[in-house]
């Protein structure tokens, strides 16, 4: 019969700070610990309870953690007034985006998010370079998963981030700064709209490997929707209420997706019938590919180059329809003119007669109208001056 540890466990949202503090995802936790991933899950969500030799050990890790997070809260002086974006990532990161180990779909372990170390306040610059160190290159190899183009998941991420970048006090102050970037990504990748470029109207070359080239396109033969609920939930390792909340669906629908999505891998690749093994072919297709991120102040220079432009179309728009406004002002009528109306025809009226010789009866009148004389008040006659 097991035992429980005499201490009493923190609640479960506090074991899963403690873990994101640490920059520890779910898969190291679970290889120290002794268990596998998906306990660890079960821990943090509250759905079991650590218990027997397990719970010890992940007690003891848990003091660690939380002894490691006391000390930097001691030595840290940063100015939350002024340096708010970096208070954004130093407490609660959202590292998230890291679930298992050193795969493919974990954030990069050696980077530090909090950047500088105590005494150095960091600028928003240096707060953005430690989340796009930290989460970048994963998020490349997530988005990967999610589209199957190389170029595209580039392209994705580095937009993400300039996006990021342009609204960073507001990334900065979100509870999950990685998660907003990973949010906005994702929705960049799974636009409609990439259809009609010319550069992604034609497929990639598949992976090398025929098992990778098969889950690829198992991926990809499922709904967008089923594929990034997936891919949150066994692939990044987001918990149920989370996965739901990312994809704005509700809980059942989520749930849902999730179970269609693994029936629907199940059945071409018994072999991944297993969640956790399913993760694990998860991160070994996205390991395979070479996929790099730009570097991060490359990434601020674009998003500032963007926003720059943006901003004088905008400025040059607004001349434009100012001009045309004051031309139109200048040009336009000051009273009102009624429009002429069509000509109509008019019956009645006989057709004037053409010139040509008189008739006999125009010819008689004519000549008496000449040898009549001028006097008499009945007829006048001009006379000359």
């Amino acid at each position: 019969m097991t035992q429980s540890p005499a201490t009493p466990l923190p609640p479960p949202t506090e074991r899963r700070r403690l873990r994101e503090a640490g920059s520890l995802t779910q898969a190291q936790v679970a290889e120290r610990v002794g268990v596998s991933r998906r306990t660890v899950r079960a821990w943090e969500t509250g759905r079991a309870a650590p218990s027997g030799r397990e719970g010890e050990a992940y007690l003891d890790l848990l003091r660690t953690l939380e002894e490691r997070r006391e000390d930097q809260e001691r030595s840290a002086d940063v100015d939350v007034t002024e340096h708010h974006a970096a208070a954004g990532i130093e407490g609660e990161t959202g590292t998230r985006t890291a679930t298992a180990g050193n795969d493919g779909l974990a954030g990069d372990a050696s980077a530090d998010p909090t950047g500088p170390r105590p005494g150095r306040p960091l600028t928003p610059a240096q707060a953005f370079d430690a989340l796009y160190a930290f989460c970048a290159p994963a998020l490349v190899r997530q988005t990967y998963l999610l589209t199957g183009r190389r170029e595209l998941a580039r392209e994705s991420v580095e937009r993400a981030f300039e996006i990021a970048w342009q609204r960073w006090p507001e990334v900065a102050r979100d509870p999950d700064p990685a998660g907003w970037v990973r949010a906005t990504a994702y929705d960049f990748a799974l636009s409609p709209w990439h259809r009609f470029r010319p550069r992604y109207r034609h497929p990639e070359p598949p992976p090398a490997d025929t098992a990778d080239r098969l889950l690829l396109d198992v991926l990809l033969d499922l709904t967008p929707s089923q594929r990034r609920t997936l891919l949150l939930y066994d692939g990044v390792g987001l918990d149920l209420p989370e996965t739901a909340a990312e994809t704005e669906a509700t809980t059942p629908a989520a749930a849902n997706r999730i179970l269609t999505a693994r029936a629907a891998v199940a059945t071409r690749m018994p072999t991944l019938a297993d969640p956790d093994d399913l993760h694990r072919r998860l991160a070994e297709l996205a390991s395979a590919e070479r996929l790099r991120a730009s570097a991060a102040p490359a990434v601020r220079e674009g998003g500032e180059r963007r926003a720059r432009f943006w901003t004088r179309a905008a400025i040059a728009f607004t001349v434009a329809l100012i001009g045309t406004t004051a031309l139109t002002l200048r040009t336009a009528p000051t009273r009102y003119e009624p429009p002429v109306p069509p000509g109509a025809t008019v019956h009645g009226v006989p057709p004037p007669v053409a010139p040509g010789p008189l008739s006999h009866k125009e010819q008689k009148l004519r000549d008496k109208l000449r040898s009549e004389p001028h006097a008499g008040p009945e007829r006048l006659a001009p006379q000359p001056f």
